[in-house]
């Protein structure tokens, strides 16, 4: 019981040393995962759209 004190004493002193990000950071991060992920999904999109029609042009005449 005495370390699981001792280690949740030493996770707070480690959190106040923690930089943590501004919410203008914040939000640019979060908008460059949002487009990075939609700009994958197009691809993928079209991917599986191109792939989809040559199947349909060759195998499945």
């Amino acid at each position: 019981m005495k370390r699981l004190f001792k280690f949740f004493g030493s996770v707070g002193q480690e959190m106040k040393l923690v930089e943590w990000p501004t919410m203008k950071q914040t939000r640019k991060d979060s908008w460059v995962v949002v487009s990075t992920s939609v700009l994958f999904a197009a691809y993928f999109a079209l991917c599986d759209f191109v792939i989809n029609k040559l199947l349909k042009l060759f195998v499945l005449k």
